[in-house]
């Protein structure tokens, strides 16, 4: 998507070899413009999809699951809510363990089976896919809901960590709308733009 390839060219900056830091316009500050176009670019690369409902994770992933819920004629948004502990107590929630690269933390994923219907046909949406953990623990409470993962968009893929290999190896559509495949020097280097199939 060339609208954030030239936001990730002119303001985003790498820390060492793997921090991709965007926050001036997609996690901290947003450019409301720039993800409502993502949220149209997401729909419709998924047009073809019967989709019933957009899923992500708290926090950052939340805006551009909203503009795609939009773009779809404002479909629910669900978010995964996070915390340190498991609860073996409260079985009115799906779960699933997540390791989050960027906080180099671990956490449980939560979502109240109330909100996640049995065969509901899921889009999950992130702004960010390194190594795949929350898209594969989102893809969890899905499968833990019996409903069904139609596609993982994701706003900026790193292309040098392992997650989008892995999932599109486990069967998932994985749609990227750009992908870092470096840092030098603090400079961001993006693959060429492509068209996911």
């Amino acid at each position: 998507m060339k609208e954030l390839r030239d936001a990730i060219l002119k303001q985003g900056f790498g820390i060492g070899h793997d921090i991709v830091k965007v926050d001036m316009f997609l996690n901290h500050r947003l450019d409301i413009a720039l993800l409502t176009n993502i949220g149209q670019a997401f729909q419709e690369a998924f047009a073809g999809q019967q989709v019933d409902m957009i899923l992500t994770i708290e926090a950052s992933g939340i805006a551009a699951a909203i503009t795609t819920a939009q773009a779809f004629g404002n479909l629910p948004v669900i978010f995964a809510k996070k915390s340190k502990t498991t609860s073996t107590i409260n079985r009115d929630v799906y779960e699933a363990k997540v390791f989050s690269f960027t906080h180099n933390t671990e956490n449980y994923i939560r979502i109240a089976k109330s909100y996640l219907p049995a065969n509901a046909n899921v889009l999950i949406i992130d702004d960010f896919l390194a190594n795949g953990e929350a898209a594969e623990g989102l893809a969890e409470i899905v499968r833990q809901a019996g409903a069904n993962v139609v596609g993982i968009g994701v706003c900026i893929e790193k292309g040098f960590q392992a997650g989008g290999q892995k999932l599109r190896n486990e069967g998932y559509r994985v749609v990227s709308l750009a992908t870092v495949t470096g840092i030098e020097n603090g400079k961001l280097m993006l693959a060429e733009e492509k068209t996911d199939a």
